[in-house]
């Protein structure tokens, strides 16, 4: 598969999630205090993000 969600635990013991794309990490999420949590964000990631805006701040 060309792209996944990977929930992994960082350096402070927190879960984070990351969104690869061939082999290539596109963003990080901010550490939540239960894996559950991460899941909660892969979850509202695919349900809202399809649908999200663009905003150009340049």
């Amino acid at each position: 598969m060309s792209h996944k969600f990977e929930i992994y635990k960082d350096k402070a013991g927190e879960f984070r999630v990351r969104f690869s794309y061939n082999s290539e990490v596109m963003f990080s999420t901010q550490g939540y205090s239960s894996k559950s949590s991460a899941q909660n964000a892969i979850d509202s990631i695919k349900k809202n993000g399809p649908g999200a805006p663009t905003e150009d701040n340049t």
